[in-house]
């Protein structure tokens, strides 16, 4: 791993409080994502399950955790199954865990190899009334492959019928949502990271250069400081492309006159930040472009007062939408009029503004989290709201990450350039 180690405190402060919620004579198995077929013989590059890192940190596939705290056999109530590594697997793939790495990378005492799965499974069956399965549960998520822990679940009904199955994911979600101290400062650093990637770009960009030439900047700078690369599919978007919300080809060139909006995060030890910013190509805004941009700004700076205990991601999703609708009239775009008269059912607004603008950040770029439920703090979110006027070649949005407290918000990303003057003057520093 690029990443500086972690303190195991943190996972075994995670397994504590998720033992804490499960009842008396329990089970809960969860398993290590799959390696993902490329093609021919190769893999895609292994990443974690989220919620497994969560309880382990272990970064290694083929992993089990089985936990069964009321398991008579002390050697089962809390236990990490790895690969048993042999010199053939050394020489052709690297290095694997030893059972010591594993135990001082998760503060798991007891680590066997897989091949006792099996029978340490039934062993701690045989005191248990309900197993807790995993499975991934975000809303928006249609995978057409079942992965590891779904396909265990299928089997596992098989195999015991007779065992009351419940689900883990209600169980994680509610423990992931609130950040720990140490998982806020992982979060920071992934935002520190991107604010370096962005810095660099502001002094790279100019007309001419390809999209793909703007990632590699961020890549290399991702890279030198330790991240394990990108959160999600990075967006670097010049002119039209600004309009495609999730275009991520990134390969046209950026042309003088054209604005760029980026939207990417650094992945720090699992944990991604997530940002957007929109730049002029030649480094001055043309003058509609500023009015655009401010529009924005106005809105992001509004909405950012709204992240405090007791507001929700939908009440922010639903001020954005009236903020913006008045900006938009502003911007003259549409009338007041023309809103009085509007297909209730499709807001003209849609056209230029069709995203919501916050979304829990964590372990996941869109983290487990309800948008419905009240902001509490620990709780991570992004605030972005953004304008596409696709007649005019102009996409913005601007997108910085939000830390919820007892009192007023704190942006995690508040040193990032994203006034007008300062991106300004750092594009023509160097020019």
């Amino acid at each position: 791993m690029r990443y500086q180690a972690i303190d195991n405190l943190l996972f075994r402060s995670n397994r504590k409080r998720f033992i804490h919620r499960l009842p008396e004579n329990a089970t809960s198995i969860l398993f290590s994502n799959d390696q993902q077929p490329r093609n021919g013989d190769q893999l895609f590059k292994f990443r974690q399950n989220s919620d497994l890192f969560y309880l382990t940190g272990i970064e290694q596939e083929k992993t089990i955790l089985l936990i069964s705290p009321d398991c008579p056999n002390q050697k089962l109530r809390e236990t990490l199954f790895i690969i048993k590594t042999n010199e053939k697997l050394a020489t052709w793939e690297g290095h694997k865990y030893t059972k010591k790495e594993a135990r001082n990378i998760s503060g798991i005492e007891n680590i066997f190899w897989l091949d006792d799965f099996e029978a340490s499974l039934r062993e701690a069956l045989s005191f248990t009334n309900t197993v807790f399965l995993n499975s991934n549960e975000y809303v928006k998520f249609f995978n057409e492959i079942p992965d590891k822990n779904h396909r265990f679940a299928l089997d596992f009904k098989d195999k015991f019928p007779l065992h009351k199955i419940e689900r883990a994911a209600p169980i994680l979600t509610d423990l992931r949502t609130i950040k720990s101290a140490e998982e806020i400062k992982l979060i920071q650093k992934a935002c520190d990271i991107t604010q370096k990637g962005f810095e660099r770009i502001l002094k790279y960009v100019k007309p001419g250069v390809h999209e793909f030439e703007v990632e590699a900047e961020i890549d290399h700078e991702f890279t030198i400081n330790r991240a394990n690369g990108h959160g999600y599919a990075p967006i670097i978007a010049s002119g039209k492309n600004a309009c495609v919300l999730h275009y991520i080809d990134n390969n046209e060139v950026c042309t003088d006159g054209d604005l760029l909006l980026m939207d990417f995060g650094a992945e720090y030890a699992n944990y991604t930040a997530d940002m957007s910013r929109t730049i002029p190509v030649r480094g001055k805004f043309t003058e509609r472009q500023a009015a655009c941009y401010e529009s924005v700004l106005k809105v992001f700076k509004e909405l950012r007062k709204l992240y405090v205990p007791g507001n929700s991601p939908d009440l922010i999703n639903s001020t954005a939408e009236k903020l913006m609708e008045a900006e938009l009239i502003k911007l003259g775009l549409f009338t007041d009029e023309d809103v009085k008269n509007q297909d209730k059912e499709n807001p003209l607004f849609k056209k230029y503004f069709m995203h919501g603008v916050a979304h829990p950040i964590g372990l996941d770029v869109h983290d487990v989290g309800s948008k419905y439920a009240p902001f509490a703090p620990g709780m991570v979110f992004t605030c972005e709201p953004g304008l596409y006027i696709r007649e005019e070649n102009i996409g913005i949005r601007l997108e910085n990450d939000i830390l919820i407290t007892e009192s007023d918000p704190i942006d995690l990303m508040e040193n990032i350039p994203i006034e007008i003057a300062e991106i300004e003057q750092v594009m023509n520093q160097s020019k």
